[in-house]
């Protein structure tokens, strides 16, 4: 059976990135341990992702690069935002420790959506967070295996997901 819209895949995988600090940086491993099932071709992968396995079957292997476009996007200048320093106060007082360069922090929007947004600087007025994806901009590299293929159940298609 290969992999199509509304099979259920299981694959292992290792992800590498090409990250500004290092030519290739480890991201994460899917490992027979703990493969990932999913729903293809319902977007609940990133579209380089689905389109480097569609058509393979079980034992077949796959090494491939996604660019950004394909991945998680460029970076959006416009998702790094100044917000006051004010709002990062508890118990009146601003947490310095929460506030280090390079943390990242779950932050909600004005209508309660929660983000993740990274710490990029601040100073005495205002903190500037970037809430662009932490791997937007850069090129993916994924090499793993195709464990499954099965189809999936009519309420798995109804809902979107595995089960």
């Amino acid at each position: 059976m290969d992999v199509a819209v509304n099979k259920v895949v299981t694959v292992t995988y290792i992800l590498h990135a090409n990250l500004p600090s290092q030519e290739k940086q480890h991201i994460e491993t899917a490992d027979t341990t703990r493969p990932l099932s999913f729903l293809h071709g319902v977007g609940m992968m990133i579209p380089g992702f689905e389109k480097g396995i569609e058509g393979k079957k079980v034992g077949d292997t796959f090494s491939f690069d996604i660019e950004a476009a394909d991945a998680y996007g460029e970076n959006d200048e416009t998702a790094i935002i100044k917000l006051p320093i004010e709002i990062f106060k508890v118990e009146d007082k601003i947490d310095f420790e929460m506030l280090k360069v390079g943390n990242m922090l779950p932050m909600s929007d004005n209508q309660g959506n929660t983000m993740n947004g990274k710490v990029v600087g601040f100073d005495d007025t205002m903190v500037t967070m970037d809430f662009n994806h932490p791997l937007s901009g850069h090129l993916l590299h994924f090499s793993g295996e195709i464990m499954e293929v099965r189809d999936a159940s009519a309420e798995e298609i109804e809902h979107g997901h595995v089960h």
